[in-house]
C-alpha cells in the first residue's frame, strides 16, 4: 500500500511522500478499526438486549467509548510498521497514549463490575440490610480504586515526559502505604480517601440508613470517598465529611435493621377508663396496612396532677413508614376520643367551697385602750 502511494505520488518530495502515505495509513487503520468496533458491538448489544440480565447491557455499554479508542491504536500501531513517519508519529506519543487507555478501560471495566453488581443488591424488598451493606461497600470500594487507577495512570504518564520524570516518580513512590500514611498527617484528602477505607471496613453508615447528625434526621443517600450526602426529610441535602461519622457521634437508628420501634404520646383525663382506649389502639394498628405485625403495645408511663401520660408502641418496616403509621394512629385517635370519649379530654376542676362568714375586724381605737390597760395591769 504504501509503495502504491508513492508511485501515484511520482517525483513529489520524499518527506510529502512519507507524509501522505502516513496520513492515508493512519486514516484506513482508524476507518478498519471503526467498522470491526461497529460490528462487534452491534452484535454485543443484540446479545445484551436478548438476556434478561441488566447488567450485560450496562456492560456493553461501559466499554465502548475505550474499546473503541483501544482499536484505533491497535490500528495505528499496525500502520506505523508500514510507515517511518507514522511509526515515529506512534513512537512519540505511545508514552502517553497507552497508560491512558489502559488506564481508562481499567476504569471502565472497574465501574461495569461494580454497577453490574449493584443491580444485583436490590434494595426494594422490605428486609433490605444485607443488600445495602453491599452497595455501600461496593460503592466506596469503586471510588477507592477509580482513585488509585486514575493516581497511577498520571504517574505513568509522566513518567514518559524526560522534563518531568522526577514528578512521575515522586508520585508513583508516594503511593505505597508508607506514604499514604505521612501524607494523611498533612493533607486532606489523603486523610479521606483512609477515612473512606475505614468507612467500607466498619460500615459505620450504609446507603438508605437513617441518621440523626448535627440536629437533623434524614437519610444516608450518597457516600463518597470525602464526603456523605444525607437527604433530610424536607428535600434538603447534607454534606457531611466522611471523617465526621468516624470522630463524632450520631444516631444511627437502622444500624442493625431497618425495622424500628415508635411511640405516639397521649395525655388523658385521671378519671378516664384505660381499657376501650387499649382496644381501639389495638384495633387501628391491626388495620393500618403500614404495621409490620410485631409489636402493639399501650403503656400508663406517667401520672401528674391533671393527667394521665399514655405511652401507644408499634413497629414499622422502616423509618418513613413508622413516621406515617404514627401520624395515622395519633390522627384516629384524636378523631375516636373526640366523638366517643369527650370525657377523656383533660380539664381543669373547680370544686364549690361553701363560704365562710367572719368577724367585722375591731376599729384600731378599740384596739389601742385594751392594749394600753393590758400593759398597766402587768406592771402593777
Amino acid at each position: 500500500m504504501v509503495e502504491f502511494i508513492h508511485a501515484l505520488l511520482g517525483d513529489t518530495p520524499l518527506w510529502l511522500r512519507h507524509a501522505v502515505s502516513a496520513v492515508v495509513m493512519a486514516a484506513i487503520a482508524i476507518a478498519a478499526a471503526q467498522l470491526i468496533h461497529w460490528v462487534l458491538f452491534k452484535l454485543l448489544t443484540r446479545l445484551a438486549k436478548g438476556s434478561e440480565s441488566k447488567a450485560d447491557n450496562l456492560v456493553v455499554r461501559k466499554l465502548a467509548a475505550p474499546s473503541r479508542w483501544a482499536l484505533y491504536a491497535l490500528g495505528i500501531v499496525i500502520a506505523a510498521s508500514e510507515t517511518p513517519m507514522l511509526e515515529d508519529f506512534w513512537e512519540r506519543i505511545a508514552g502517553l497514549a497507552i497508560p491512558l487507555l489502559v488506564g481508562w478501560m481499567a476504569v471502565a471495566i472497574l465501574h461495569a463490575f461494580i454497577e453490574a453488581m449493584i443491580l444485583r443488591s436490590d434494595i426494594s424488598v422490605a428486609d433490605n440490610r444485607a443488600a445495602r451493606r453491599r452497595r455501600t461497600r461496593l460503592s466506596i470500594f469503586n471510588r477507592i480504586l477509580t482513585f488509585l487507577i486514575v493516581f497511577i495512570t498520571i504517574g505513568l504518564m509522566l513518567l514518559s515526559i524526560p522534563g518531568v520524570r522526577d514528578v512521575g516518580v515522586t508520585l508513583m513512590a508516594s503511593a505505597g502505604l508508607a506514604g499514604l500514611a505521612v501524607g494523611a498527617a498533612a493533607q486532606p484528602a489523603l486523610k479521606s480517601l483512609i477515612a473512606g477505607f475505614q468507612m467500607a471496613l466498619t460500615e459505620p453508615i450504609t446507603i438508605g440508613d437513617a441518621v440523626i447528625i448535627g440536629g437533623e434526621w434524614g437519610w444516608i443517600e450518597e457516600i463518597r470517598t470525602t464526603y456523605v450526602v444525607v437527604k433530610v426529610w424536607d428535600e434538603r441535602r447534607l454534606v457531611v465529611p466522611t471523617s465526621k461519622f468516624l470522630e463524632e457521634i450520631f444516631q444511627n437508628w437502622t444500624k442493625t435493621s431497618s425495622q424500628l420501634l415508635g411511640t405516639v404520646m397521649f395525655y388523658v383525663d385521671p378519671m378516664t377508663e384505660l381499657e376501650p382506649i387499649r382496644e381501639k389502639f389495638y384495633e387501628l394498628v391491626e388495620d393500618n396496612a403500614r404495621w409490620d405485625g410485631r409489636v402493639k403495645h399501650m403503656q400508663v408511663t406517667e401520672l401528674t396532677r391533671d393527667a394521665v401520660e399514655i405511652r401507644f408502641l408499634m413497629t414499622a418496616k422502616d423509618s418513613p413508614t413508622l413516621f406515617d403509621l404514627r401520624c395515622d394512629v395519633r390522627e384516629a385517635l384524636i378523631g375516636w376520643i373526640r366523638e366517643t370519649r369527650p370525657d377523656a379530654i383533660v380539664r381543669n376542676r373547680i370544686l364549690p367551697v361553701a363560704p365562710v362568714e367572719l368577724s367585722p375586724a375591731p376599729e384600731m381605737a378599740e384596739i389601742l385602750p385594751a392594749a394600753r390597760n393590758g400593759g398597766n395591769a402587768a406592771g402593777a
